[in-house]
């Protein structure tokens, strides 16, 4: 089996909005640093590809969905924007502004390429797996290869198309939710019930992943059988996680039960803080287009709003334990919750050989 290429036993998960910088900051701190790509072009990729290696030698995961885009779909579109209309007349914005761009793009051709020159030493995919050619070139170009399961059957399809290891998402987990064999988000378990069953079933290191955010939870997740942690939330106030004002003001004052999957934003469920547009049109709709055709109409809508201040209509992805954030250095913080989850375990041990004692 392989192992991650990192020292620490920690992947700090690739975000949207997050770049090169808290890549290189938990690289420097031992983690396997993240690098988000669905929302980048093969330039940009490979800007952030440099920009991280100028900083740190250390190895890096780059993040790729691997979706099916939808056919277009104008009268799902039509109907989207007269969701959207009276928003859009609150905000002063003709709606004609209101797009049906692509939103976020699947691992192609011109980003395998982008693997095949530069040669990460891990990539990771969400949604499932690109097809087996592209798949096999990603291996040939010495990748480890990623993929997030929410389910036991998700698991058990990863480990028989041979990944390298499997990250399991529990429902806690912010941002999108990577299940693809199933779209019964009510369904989704969470990650200590997910974890053991996945850990079971499968022959290849699992990566717990969900409502992790502090060293009691990483020493948790590999009490129930996790080879790594993997954790995003948790930076979510660092400086380099690169959140708008909006974004850090709604996690400072996030409690347990502040977050929603919703699928408004981009058509696909996803965890994120309450926000007024959650509260009144979802969390979950049926108006909303397939994934990622939601997100050209909310786009205007969301960043002529937030010009008044006000995160209404902002996209704040955040896991269930936005709570345990902390506002320090990223560097620093990884350190911290390593350092925390060898304190915690040592301390559950020696209280259960007390108690067996």
């Amino acid at each position: 089996m392989k192992s991650l290429p990192s020292l620490l036993p920690l992947i700090q998960a690739p975000m949207v909005g997050s770049f090169s910088p808290l890549a290189i900051a938990a690289c420097r701190a031992g983690a396997l640093g993240s690098l988000a790509c669905a929302a980048l072009g093969p330039d940009a990729l490979r800007e952030q590809i440099a920009a991280i290696r100028a900083e740190t030698d250390a190895p890096f995961n780059l993040n790729f969905f691997s979706h099916t885009p939808p056919a277009p779909d104008e009268a799902a579109q039509a109907r989207w924007r007269e969701t959207l209309a009276p928003y859009y007349r609150e905000a002063g914005l003709d709606l004609s502004a209101a797009g049906s761009g692509p939103g976020r793009a699947p691992f192609d051709d011109a980003m395998c390429q982008v693997v095949e020159e530069l040669r990460p030493a891990v990539v990771s995919f969400h949604f499932g797996l690109p097809d087996d050619a592209l798949l096999e070139r990603v291996r040939r170009a010495g990748a480890m290869v990623l993929s997030s399961a929410t389910t036991v059957e998700e698991a058990r399809w990863l480990d028989a198309r041979g990944v390298d290891a499997i990250i399991a998402q529990g429902v806690e987990a912010g941002g999108h939710r990577g299940m693809f064999l199933t779209d019964d988000i009510g369904a989704q378990p969470g990650l200590y019930a997910l974890l053991p069953q996945v850990v079971d079933a499968v022959g290849v290191p699992v990566i717990a992943a969900g409502g992790i955010a502090d060293g009691r939870g990483i020493a948790a997740a590999f009490a129930l059988g996790a080879a790594a942690a993997q954790l995003g939330t948790a930076y979510l106030l660092t400086p380099q996680a690169g959140r708008s004002a909006i974004h850090r003001q709604a996690v400072r004052a996030a409690r347990d039960d502040a977050t929603r999957l919703t699928n408004l934003y981009t058509g696909r469920p996803a965890r994120g803080l309450l926000t007024r547009f959650m509260r009144e049109q979802g969390p979950m709709s049926p108006a909303a287009p397939a994934f990622p055709l939601a997100t050209g109409a909310v786009d205007p809508l969301r960043a002529a709003v937030e010009k008044t201040g006000s995160g209404d209509f902002s996209l704040l992805w955040s896991g269930e334990a936005a709570a345990l954030a902390r506002e320090t250095d990223a560097e620093a913080l990884t350190r911290q919750l390593w350092d925390d989850a060898l304190d915690c375990a040592a301390g559950l041990r020696a209280g259960m050989a007390a108690r067996a004692g």
